[in-house]
């Protein structure tokens, strides 16, 4: 079911792996893995095979921290906004339904 080769892949050259989506290169390493598992890999492909399997691994990996540095940038920004954005931004008289909050203190408990 997997496929053997990348999209566009009609002569065995494969596409860069940088040129790939997350999902694509996934599937690819998953093809490769389950050639691997059946004993079904040429064995004239087999280097081939695995440097395209280890290249995948490591762009992924890449991504992957690239994407958790940004998320840990990203959070305290959120986190700032949720606990000052919306009074800053709306004003006092627009802070919520909560008419007996005179404490922002409080307020701010609860995010």
């Amino acid at each position: 079911m997997a496929a053997r080769t990348p999209k566009g892949d009609e002569d065995g050259a494969s596409r860069p792996v940088a040129d790939l989506s997350y999902s694509d290169a996934g599937a690819e390493l998953d093809g490769i893995i389950e050639e691997f598992e059946t004993g079904v890999v040429d064995v004239d492909r087999l280097v081939d095979q695995l440097e395209r399997a280890t290249d995948i691994v490591d762009e992924l990996d890449r991504r992957l921290r690239r994407t958790r540095m940004r998320v840990e940038e990203l959070v305290p920004r959120l986190e700032a906004i949720g606990q000052d954005g919306p009074v800053d931004q709306a004003g006092p008289e627009h802070s919520g339904a909560d008419e007996d909050s005179d404490d922002d203190a409080d307020s701010d408990a609860l995010f």
